[in-house]
């Protein structure tokens, strides 16, 4: 014949073994969450990236036409373009280019507005120095940019 063998387990017995179990799977969880990471994290560092394209701040480019140096300066906020301007135009330069400050204006007015600066279409009658404007207001978006390119 077989004996029955009772065994007498305390409550108190149960309740620490409960609470250390639950105490060890919680520190597992901590651990595995702390040295993994994490792929909304990586994803939503590169949408806070896209989000903001720029650094706000003001930044200056300069563009050489004929003898004279001109500094093209760009205001940017995180997001959009606020203003493009000249710094210390001399008369001289815009007696010699008339098409100037109108072209600046121009591309000014698109960028405002939103308009990628790659997208921006130049006239037949200033293409020259539309070019040579959007090439500097590009050298300027390139220091503003969060990640240059």
């Amino acid at each position: 014949m077989s004996r029955t063998k009772i065994v007498v387990i305390q409550m108190k017995e149960l309740i620490y073994t409960a609470i250390f179990a639950g105490l060890g799977i919680l520190l597992i969880l901590l651990l595995v969450f702390m040295f993994f990471p994490s792929r909304n994290k990586d994803t939503s560092a590169s949408a806070d990236a896209q989000a903001t394209p720029y650094n706000p701040g003001v930044y200056n480019s300069e563009i050489v036409l004929g003898d004279a140096t001109l500094n093209l300066e760009v205001v940017v906020d995180a997001d959009q373009i606020k203003s493009v301007s000249f710094v210390n135009l001399e008369e001289s330069v815009t007696t010699m280019y008339p098409l100037i400050q109108p072209s600046l204006k121009g591309i000014e007015k698109e960028l405002k507005r939103g308009t990628d600066i790659d997208k921006i279409q130049v006239s037949e009658k200033s293409k020259y120095t539309e070019t040579l404007l959007i090439e500097g207001v590009k050298a300027a978006l390139n220091k503003a940019r969060t990640n240059p390119v």
